[in-house]
């Protein structure tokens, strides 16, 4: 088969489509042949080398993908050759086929393109895992997504409006009104107004209850002054930094908490966790329509080089895609 394969680290043009030898299935896992993955951070940071696979993942870059089971493991009762499904992945998911631990798969849900599809799974755990299973979000609370345009924003702005919270989001202002469509009750231009303030201003003070936070050591600080009484702050990502500095009696005013995640790096039973919730409480909200997969573009898996330009520049909305063409047979 072929995959994308990084020979050595470096920029976009160090992602090279090239001939690798093909998965083969454990005993608890099936093989599918990939028609998307979807670009993400963590790709982007792999390709750099700052974030290698995880012990035993295929060392290409996908975190998720849809396509068709092609062979099933000695182990696997569940499913069946030919189930189109989409999957939760350690890595290798920008390649003509993948082996996947089969706790990791979902089925396509009903009403979505197989092919969009790629765009659900790693959003899907991400925040629901954050934002509904660890920091409890419920109906009538406010919640502060950062970096609401991402392909994680733009699920989180979904997800907390159909959990029946007043969603906040920052995003540039080019994008406001296509997640104010999705949901979004308020929008703060990050690059002119201070979250902080506009955060208060729209609650009459009292602050955000939950905050889903990519950004890191950077906005750490204003993320704890933003935090309502009891508020939670869940942090996801470290583009603004990896250490920053916390005023801790800040905290204890606020009886508040910070939690910091990680899905890539999870052992695969929790992964399976995760799927399940997923599965049991968001698929029902994206097969009403209450929830849908945002896609920016789609792109041949083959310029997957410019798709991770696009993904650096921050100009997409939602996900890019890169699609496969399955050789006959």
């Amino acid at each position: 088969m072929h995959a994308i394969t990084i020979p050595e680290p470096g920029g976009p043009e160090a992602l090279v489509w090239a001939e690798v030898p093909d998965p083969e299935p454990g005993p608890d896992e099936v093989v599918v042949a990939v028609r998307a993955s979807a670009v993400n951070r963590a790709d982007l940071l792999q390709r750099q080398g700052h974030y290698p696979p995880p012990k035993g993942a295929p060392a290409y870059p996908g975190l998720e993908c849809s396509g068709v089971i092609t062979a099933t493991g000695s182990g696997v009762s569940d499913w069946r050759v030919g189930q189109e499904v989409c999957a939760l992945l350690a890595g290798g998911g920008y390649a003509q086929r993948v082996a996947v631990p089969a706790g990791q798969l979902l089925p396509v849900p009903a009403g979505v393109d197989p092919v969009d599809a790629a765009a659900l799974p790693e959003v899907a755990c991400t925040v629901w895992s954050n934002v509904a299973h660890l920091a409890k979000l419920t109906r009538g609370e406010t919640v502060l997504v950062h970096g609401g345009g991402s392909g994680i924003g733009t699920f989180a702005v979904q997800l907390g409006t159909a959990l029946g919270a007043t969603v906040v989001a920052t995003a540039r202002s080019t994008k406001h009104d296509r997640l104010r469509a999705l949901g979004a009750a308020h929008l703060v231009d990050y690059r002119e107004q201070d979250f902080v303030e506009e955060v208060r201003r729209v609650t009459d003070g009292r602050g955000a209850d939950v905050i889903l936070d990519i950004m890191g050591a950077s906005y750490l600080g204003r993320n704890v002054d933003a935090l309502a009484t009891g508020g939670r702050l869940v942090i996801i990502g470290m583009q603004g930094g990896r250490r920053g500095e916390l005023d801790i009696a800040a905290l204890l005013a606020k009886r508040a908490s910070i939690a910091a995640t990680a899905l890539r790096s999870r052992p695969t039973d929790e992964k399976a966790a995760i799927v399940r919730g997923v599965r049991e409480q968001v698929w029902p909200l994206i097969e009403s329509g209450a929830v849908r997969p945002v896609v920016d573009r789609r792109l041949p898996m083959v310029r997957a080089a410019e798709a991770h330009r696009l993904v650096e520049s921050n100009e997409h909305l939602g996900k890019v895609l890169l699609t496969v063409d399955q050789p006959p047979g």
